[in-house]
């Protein structure tokens, strides 16, 4: 999601907003500063991941390393059946590797929409990370409360030209860290078709991480997958190697 990923473990911490109506910023202004904040040179994530489905509820861990918006490396590492298997996203590409086959498939066009590891969550909402001002067009709704923090509701059209994955996005942007704590989106019909909530937020160094949320697929109807990250490490070095094909079979 947006990578929705990313929005978990990248959000500065910033100066109280304005209280006046008034003074309230522009849809554009508020977009602009989320994504500013999002951003870092590189980052190094461990996470986790609760799919909760009708028939029960499993639990996959993995660890990423991102760099910028354009590459990203994801290995998963528990439970042992899926231990091994690689995703990795460069730029507009994505190619996947699993030990059991022994095969690498790239992943593209409406495959990109497909569940990964049978979870709420589709190619594209765990390794996309574009910048949301370059592909939508923002206004600001209104205010309201979430996790008893004072929010921006922001609502997002996609711009005449430009491709999202989703045609539109409901935000409820967090005043003074510019951190999104809901998040809703769309089809071109108007159809809801993703929900994801902040449910536990954490402070790492001077960034504010958003430890546990919950992302749901509108028209699955099941329990969502919950999303945990238990450690972030930020502009750290990575090597350029791992951005390979090759890193795929290592």
């Amino acid at each position: 999601m947006r990578t929705f990923v990313a929005a978990l473990v990248t959000i500065f911490v910033t100066s109280p907003a304005p209280t006046a109506l008034a003074q309230t910023p522009s849809g554009e202004a508020i977009v602009a500063r989320v994504d500013a904040n999002q951003s870092a040179e590189s980052r190094i994530t461990v996470w986790e991941m609760t799919i909760r489905g009708r028939r029960g509820s499993r639990t996959m861990k993995a660890k990423s390393w991102v760099q910028g918006t354009q590459r990203a490396f994801t290995e998963y590492l528990e439970p042992a059946r899926d231990a091994g298997t690689k995703m990795l996203k460069l730029a507009g590409q994505l190619w996947t590797f699993t030990p059991s086959t022994d095969r690498t498939i790239q992943i593209a066009g409406h495959m990109l929409r497909q569940s990964v590891m049978g979870s709420d969550m589709s190619y594209e909402d765990l390794m996309e990370n574009p910048k949301l001002q370059h592909l939508y067009t923002a206004t600001v709704a209104g205010e309201e409360r979430i996790l008893e923090r004072l929010c921006w509701v922001v609502q997002l059209t996609a711009k005449p030209g430009a491709d999202p994955a989703y045609h539109a996005r409901k935000l409820w942007v967090d005043r003074e860290r510019y951190l999104v704590l809901k998040e809703e989106r769309f089809a071109t019909s108007g159809k809801l078709l993703k929900v994801a909530e902040v449910t536990k937020v954490t402070q790492v160094h001077q960034r504010w991480v958003a430890e546990r949320s919950i992302f749901k697929d509108a028209l699955k109807g099941d329990g969502g997958t919950e999303f945990v990250v238990s450690s972030t490490e930020f502009d750290a070095k990575i090597p350029e190697a791992l951005f390979s094909q090759a890193s795929l079979r290592k």
